[in-house]
């Protein structure tokens, strides 16, 4: 509240949001850049006059530059208030992006906290060494469970690797035993009857025949005309 407020009893006004504050000055913008326009307008009017009068009415063309330069300082001005409102609402809304990060940090501390308000850290290592505890029961309980105590502990592996060994060592010697040795080849007996034991075979028939070529009449005839 003012001074003057204080001492005349002035109501206390109500600062506006951030959010507030910016549409404000965006308005603000927007209705100087439509002056500015209507400015530049304005000023190329009263240099197309002058332009035109400068040869005809040098009065009127005077008339015309004074006014566009009168047109131009307003122009400046407003440059400079457009550029002050920019930069006053480019603050603005970091602040009012800070504030809302800000906000929302908090209120991510605050739910941290609340998480956490039931919980102590000494309880915590507490429950984390019972759990490692009860994993290595778990550990040797499985251990215990998988070690064979009463199914084959006794027997020796040096045992066992022996009597394998000595079983194909008998598999090799069956093998080498059961190979059959290669029977020589031998040439095949000849199916024609060798000169002389065709001449005997022939003589053999010719005596075996003799007798009976006698008492045949037929032959007779034959050793007849022969001889």
């Amino acid at each position: 509240m003012s001074f003057f407020g204080k001492m005349f009893g002035g109501k206390k006004e109500v600062a506006p949001t951030t959010g507030e504050a910016i549409q404000k000055l965006r308005e603000t913008e927007n209705m100087l850049i439509k002056k500015q326009e209507f400015l530049e307008a304005k000023i190329e009017d009263e240099l197309n006059i002058a332009r035109t009068n400068a040869s005809k009415n040098k009065r009127v063309a005077l008339q015309a530059l004074k006014k566009k330069k009168r047109l131009e300082k307003q122009l400046q001005q407003i440059d400079g208030t457009l550029s002050t409102i920019e930069m006053q609402r480019e603050a603005l809304e970091s602040a009012n992006t800070n504030t809302a990060v800000l906000t929302t940090m908090k209120n991510a501390a605050d739910a941290l906290k609340t998480a956490h308000q039931n919980m102590d850290v000494d309880k915590v290592h507490d429950m984390m060494d019972d759990i490692a505890e009860q994993q290595d029961v778990a550990r040797e309980i499985s251990d215990a469970i998988s070690n064979p105590v009463a199914f084959g502990a006794d027997l020796d592996d040096e045992d066992l690797e022996r009597e394998l060994d000595e079983l194909e060592q008998e598999n090799f010697d069956k093998e080498i035993i059961g190979i059959p040795e290669p029977t020589p080849t031998l040439p095949e007996a000849p199916t024609e009857d060798l000169p002389e034991k065709a001449k005997e075979k022939k003589k053999a028939a010719t005596t075996t025949a003799g007798p009976a070529d006698d008492d045949d009449p037929d032959m007779k005839q034959l050793l007849s005309w022969s001889s």
